[in-house]
């Protein structure tokens, strides 16, 4: 069994890394057993609260306001719409919501607003999730004080590789804000995308900055990037489905307690590609007919897809296998 606390080296994870594929996978969904029921996803719901006008110039997004996009910014919206859109999230099987704001921080005056939804989210019984960009202290201590469950920072590709991508802002400045985040008791949920013009030791050092934090992050998305129009990223070139396999099954092996999350990009993938990273052990996903402002499948979809392959939804806080209930255990 992989020792959460290990402290990886790049040979150690390119060793794994270069497994022949069906090795990997072996090894990757025997860590997966011993830490998750194979056979169960966590169902997240991500809603944008502030779209567009962002600061940053991210080469990959289309809401920035620097790289050529030409989405429009919005206002932080309210409250009572988000609360109303959890409840619709949490009634179609979500169990943790998630708000993205497009900033390169919160100013002060959104604060109250933000910390508002989390209370509501968490009076809907559901886990509350944010990304906002950087955070002060206080900052953090008030969403910690409101009860945020999991702060979302992207630390996106490998440190040698970031200013390919983005140079409004550093790898460490990334870091910071995820070890601001751990110090204040609030769990991290950290990934990247793949498909941005990297090269596999980026994907691998990307993992392995995230593996050697000083606790591995809760969560763990894994995005395969949708080339958005008018950005520097429109006309990537997709990364190959094997490869992103193998970044999964690293993933689950390096971080064995993490929930791995199979993020943006599932609309180009076939149901055996999805297969394979749940296999692969991807065990969490976002509910939805959009993320952000990126498409993703319909509940109906990701529903007919559970059923073809046995998996069922975890419930509520169900975060391995001594949590779930006991008539849906595995091993019964």
């Amino acid at each position: 069994m992989t020792d959460p606390a290990k402290t990886w080296t790049r040979d150690e994870a390119q060793g794994i890394y270069d497994l022949p594929f069906m090795e990997l996978l072996f090894q990757a969904q025997t860590v997966h057993r011993e830490n998750f029921d194979p056979n169960r996803v966590q169902m997240s719901r991500l809603l944008s609260i502030k779209t567009g006008g962002c600061a940053e110039d991210c080469s990959y997004c289309s809401q920035s306001a620097r790289n050529g996009s030409t989405l429009p910014a919005s206002k932080l919206i309210e409250v009572q719409r988000v609360l109303s859109e959890a409840r619709k999230a949490r009634d179609a099987g979500a169990t943790r919501y998630c708000m993205g704001a497009a900033w390169r921080e919160p100013k002060e005056r959104d604060m109250d607003a933000l910390v508002a939804m989390v209370e509501g989210v968490k009076a809907l019984g559901m886990e509350s999730c944010m990304t906002l960009g950087m955070l002060e202290d206080n900052q953090v201590v008030r969403l910690k004080g409101a009860g945020l469950d999991y702060y979302n920072h992207n630390i996106d590709t490998s440190e040698r590789y970031y200013p390919e991508v983005i140079t409004t802002r550093t790898f460490a400045d990334r870091i910071d804000t995820l070890n601001r985040v751990r110090e204040a008791g609030i769990k991290v949920c950290s990934g990247g995308i793949l498909g941005m013009g990297e090269e596999s030791q980026d994907r691998i050092d990307m993992l392995v900055s995230l593996a050697n934090l000083t606790e591995p992050p809760e969560s763990v998305p894994i995005n395969m990037l949708m080339p958005q129009a008018d950005t520097p990223l429109a006309d990537a070139t997709p990364i190959d489905p094997i490869e992103f396999v193998r970044v999964i099954a690293l993933a689950r092996i390096m971080m064995p307690k993490s929930h791995v999350r199979l993020s943006a990009g599932r609309t180009e993938m076939s149901d055996e590609m999805q297969a394979m990273c749940f296999f692969a052990g991807a065990n969490s996903i976002f509910v939805g007919d959009t993320l952000l402002t990126a498409e993703n499948p319909e509940n109906d979809a990701d529903m007919t897809l559970f059923a073809k392959l046995g998996i069922q939804p975890m419930e509520a806080h169900e975060h391995s296998t001594k949590d779930a209930p006991k008539h849906l255990d595995a091993a019964e």
